[in-house]
């Protein structure tokens, strides 16, 4: 059979590195689909329950590996369904290139059935979108999406009419006027700020008296941890960590003081608001009311994106570079800090901090402390584990207990925050690193959202994920907890039943249903040994742990607009007194070590 330019496609594909392919069939990619059928596995096709699980699992591949993630989908449906997953990529700045079906080329501008004008649909997502409209042009398409996924880091779109899938394959263009020929191949740039701008950051960074470090994503990726040690050595300063950031450093670290903002510690908080001098590497964390006040530090910042450094606050030095190049060259101007009081109050701060988790996850509620439960997977995490989160109230617990090691990864919606990428994250980090430990956390809205569903996938490629643990957390506390919580502290809103009340499913038995581990706990003492079951499963898990929806996650620091709404949201709220009392208990435990007879 003569090549067609589908089969050519999924060539180059194999050619740019990808190997594995997420989508969803269609008849808007028959031609695609029979390429994938002669293509014999390479690249592979793998069929999650939904376009959007695809998309979530093109952008966590790009996030453990570095890799440019794929997905695909059918025209019409199919492509609007990927969505939410590549605006999650596009947020978080991952590469991702996206093959999208289309009508044959003479139906288009017919109102034909399933017809919609991609082009306009994937623009906003896309840094470049652009339709095959004739086979000569599907070789510099392909090639244009993955150089500018690769280097704009974000989505690329290319947009195949069916016809054109099923037409002899062009692989090398007639040399004519108006052709084009592209090369498969990228490199990634040394991307360096001027001397200039480096020794007025140093000057900066020399004179600060107290410098809180900020890492991101982008310390991340550049693989800076060893360079974001020796400069927070030199500097005397602690590092927090944004939630895109967990993984730039291990939390054993005694300088690490974990995650800012909502979901962040207090030793962070106390840091980053009493710094001099506040230095951010990779991170575009956007919450002002988490920074300093404008005016109270100096600021220095490293971002590889100039149109991203300096809009968070205001910086007096501006390094657009990579972030671990750009540390490289800024860390021999750097002077040493002989004062390292800074530093000692930031570590026993820290030391501090874990001894008051360890009372909050083991205080005794109506129900299960969801603290309890992250507390105790911690100190069991396996070497190597990768975690991912959901968005919800799990997602504190997911970043404050967890104590990550070196070696671990970990990720979650960054930036777009959406519910639903917990459990396809996991389910393709498992695909790229099968005998890595792989651990999700979810809420049980998100998993009723998806995940539930996407536990067929786990038992379709049963065989290609049991080598190694992974486990998917489910969070059961029958309310979409953080709506909830968000309700009270922001609208200063009692909980609304008829939103936030979630129906009891016995996620377990779905589990054990499939012919994967369902295990079940909601009996304090026994989560330690829930886990040790998980973790020894020969197979997948749902582990379901039946949590107690009035734990609050509370902010290091409570501003007053919000106590203000919270007070009149209580005060009309149909668990006021467990809220109260949780909430009261929980802040008890932040004040133990200054309370008068506290060993009794």
């Amino acid at each position: 059979m003569k090549q067609q330019v589908s089969d050519y496609i999924l060539g180059r594909l194999r050619e740019w590195g990808v190997h594995r392919v997420y989508g969803y069939p269609g008849d808007g990619i028959n031609g695609l689909l029979g390429a994938f059928d002669r293509a014999a596995g390479d690249p592979e096709f793998i069929q999650p329950r939904h376009e959007e699980m695809g998309a979530f699992m093109a952008c966590a591949h790009a996030k453990f590996t570095g890799e440019v993630g794929c997905c695909t989908a059918t025209s019409g449906p199919g492509a609007i369904h990927l969505l939410n997953g590549l605006y999650d990529a596009k947020l978080d700045h991952q590469p991702v290139v996206a093959i999208v079906g289309q009508q044959k080329r003479m139906s288009l501008g017919a109102h034909y059935q399933q017809e919609v004008d991609l082009l306009s649909l994937f623009k906003d997502v896309s840094e470049f979108v652009a339709v095959c409209m004739e086979p000569a042009q599907a070789r510099h398409l392909i090639d244009r999406a993955f150089k500018t996924a690769l280097t704009t880091r974000g989505i690329a779109t290319v947009i195949v009419p069916e016809d054109v899938q099923e037409s002899p394959a062009v692989p090398s263009p007639p040399k004519e006027h108006g052709a084009v020929y592209s090369s498969v191949g990228w490199s990634r740039p040394r991307i360096l700020p001027n001397e200039q701008e480096l020794r007025k950051a140093a000057d900066v960074l020399n004179a600060g008296q107290k410098v809180a470090i900020l890492v991101g994503q982008g310390a991340a990726e550049a693989e800076a941890e060893a360079e974001v040690v020796e400069a927070a050595e030199l500097l005397g300063a602690g590092v927090a960590k944004a939630l895109l950031g967990r993984q730039v450093l291990p939390d054993d670290l005694p300088f690490v003081t974990g995650p800012i903002g909502l979901l962040g510690s207090r030793p962070s908080d106390e840091m980053v608001m009493n710094c001099d001098t506040l230095f951010m590497i990779g991170t575009s964390f956007p919450y002002a009311e988490w920074l300093p006040d404008e005016g109270g530090a100096r600021g220095v910042e490293i971002d590889i994106d100039g149109r991203m450094i300096g809009i968070r606050y205001p910086m007096d030095a501006h390094l657009v570079g990579d972030a671990k190049e750009t540390l490289r060259a800024l860390i021999p101007l750097l002077e040493r800090k002989t004062d390292r009081s800074w530093r000692e109050k930031i570590e026993a701060d820290v030391r501090e901090w874990w001894d008051i988790l360890d009372r909050q996850s083991h205080q005794r509620f109506d129900a299960l402390n969801p603290q309890l439960v992250a507390w105790e997977l911690s100190g069991r995490l396996p070497e190597g584990a990768i975690l991912t989160a959901d968005s919800g109230s799990s997602t504190t617990w997911w970043a404050r207990q967890l104590r990550l090691r070196d070696g671990m990864q970990a990720s979650l919606s960054g930036t777009l925050a959406t519910m639903g990428p917990g459990t396809p994250y996991a389910i393709a980090a498992k695909f790229a690193y099968p005998d890595r430990p792989v651990i999700a956390f979810v809420g049980d809205g998100a998993f009723q959202m998806n995940g539930l569903n996407e536990m067929i996938t786990v038992k379709r490629y049963l065989d290609r994920l049991g080598r190694s643990p992974l486990i998917f957390c489910v969070f059961n506390n029958q309310d979409l907890n953080q709506v909830t919580w968000e309700q009270r502290a922001m609208g200063g809103e009692p909980k609304f039943m008829g939103s936030q009340y979630l129906p009891d499913v016995p996620y377990h038995k779905w589990a054990e249903l499939l012919g994967l581990t369902g295990i079940y706990c909601d009996d304090p003492a026994q989560v330690g040994a829930a886990w040790d079951r998980a973790l020894a499963a020969d197979r997948p898990v749902v582990l379901e742990f039946k949590v107690d929806r009035e734990v609050a996650p509370l902010p290091p620091h409570i501003m007053p607009e919000q106590a203000k709404k919270s007070v009149k949201a209580t005060l009309r709220d149909p668990e006021r007194v467990g809220i109260v009392a949780k909430g009261f208990r929980q802040k008890l435990a932040e004040v133990y070590e200054s309370l008068p007879g506290r060993g009794h």
